[in-house]
């Protein structure tokens, strides 16, 4: 029997209900059993449930109080972890999840998905989810410990690779860029507007951060211009029980125009998104901006958030327009023109080449991370 090294992958914090997170893990698990990566080594995944792993090529060790309290979590990075590598020797210890922990390994590498270091906090956040907005506030101290142990940091986009470089001094040669995998059941399809209603669309998990009030209030200012034929679908609805939506749903449920239907299964995604005559994403913190990537393949008009992830996430579109996140007159306008079928003020984004470290795939991102 061949004596195989080990791969550990730490995703103990994911779970379906993550959203973009727990993607990359399952795209991470799916390239690795199906890759033959698993006829050399030997993969272990550390996770809360043994649901978030269907491979049995690939081995898996639950901590099911993870996900219940903040102070587990903690204890398995940091203390029990330990453990589990003294008695694994591991290759690569992958961890998917922020932190970097306190583990022996050949190599590490650490997956960095929360941009929150670099969303402003408002005063109102603490009361609509005190949780979020004190881990936002010390979640770069949380980034900072062990993180130099990384042989590599793994981001989405290269401003995050600027960004955290300057914010933990670390080599921008340690630092990858790894998008993620752009998934759609249509394939650059070219739809045209099929009636007099325009179907605007936002797809997201309610946050602070998400900017759904924007939306709202965009909508306030075009009904009191008296403008019809449009509705506007959010993903928001009664049973969202967090602090933000019942106050979304308490300021704007009556607003014409507006359908909160919350969130959709992902089956029903590509079905919106083929009625939808144009996207809306004004979430003000992102890693990367999934819908965007989704959306990309309708050839259809896109109102996003001027700010950096957009740009990124849009590379490549045709019919694009930016708004100041804290603005909603201007994107009541964009909007208006749209109604209108005036997209003469929409524009291409311009695809951007990245330096390396770069990955466009798990299989090139394995080999930078197992290079000799």
């Amino acid at each position: 029997m061949i004596n195989k090294k080990t791969i550990v992958i730490s995703a103990v914090n994911f779970s379906r209900e993550v959203g973009g997170a727990y993607s990359v893990l399952k795209e991470c698990l799916d390239y690795v059993s199906t890759s033959g990566l698993t006829e050399k080594y030997r993969f272990v995944t550390i996770l809360h449930s043994e649901d978030a792993c269907p491979h049995n090529n690939v081995e898996c060790i639950t901590f099911p109080k993870a996900k219940q309290r903040w102070i587990y979590r903690l204890y398995y990075e940091y203390v029990y972890f330990y453990r589990i590598s003294k008695r694994l020797k591991p290759e690569l210890w992958l961890s998917l999840h922020d932190i970097t922990p306190n583990v022996i390994a050949k190599r590490h590498a650490v997956y960095m998905h929360n941009t929150s270091p670099f969303y402003k906090l408002r005063l109102k956040d603490f009361k609509l989810d005190w949780n979020m907005s004190l881990m936002t506030l010390f979640y770069k101290y949380l980034y900072r410990i062990n993180i130099h142990k990384n042989n590599y940091l793994i981001v989405q986009q290269d401003w995050i690779r600027n960004a955290f470089s300057k914010m933990f001094n670390v080599d921008k040669n340690k630092i990858i860029v790894a998008y993620p995998k752009q998934n759609s059941l249509k394939n650059n399809i070219k739809s045209n507007k099929k009636s007099n209603i325009t179907h605007f669309f936002y797809p997201s998990v309610p946050r602070i951060f998400k900017n759904f009030e924007i939306v709202c209030e965009a909508v306030k200012i075009l009904n009191d211009k008296r403008v019809e034929d449009f509705e506007v679908t959010l993903t928001i609805n009664e049973e969202n029980t967090d602090n933000y939506s019942k106050m979304i749903l308490k300021k704007y449920n009556d607003i014409k125009h507006i359908n909160f239907v919350g969130l959709l299964p992902h089956n029903k995604m590509d079905e919106e998104y083929e009625r939808t005559d144009c996207l809306i994403f004004p979430s003000k913190s992102e890693t990367w901006g999934l819908p965007i990537s989704e959306f990309s393949h309708y050839d259809k008009p896109m109102l996003l958030a001027d700010l950096p992830y957009s740009h990124t996430a849009a590379s490549g579109c045709r019919q694009t327009a930016f708004f100041p996140c804290d603005n909603p007159n201007t994107l009541a306008l964009q909007m208006l023109n749209i109604i209108n079928n005036d997209l003469s003020f929409l524009y291409p984004v311009e695809e951007k080449l990245i330096d390396e470290p770069f990955a466009d795939s798990w299989k090139n991102l394995f080999k930078i991370l197992l290079e000799q």
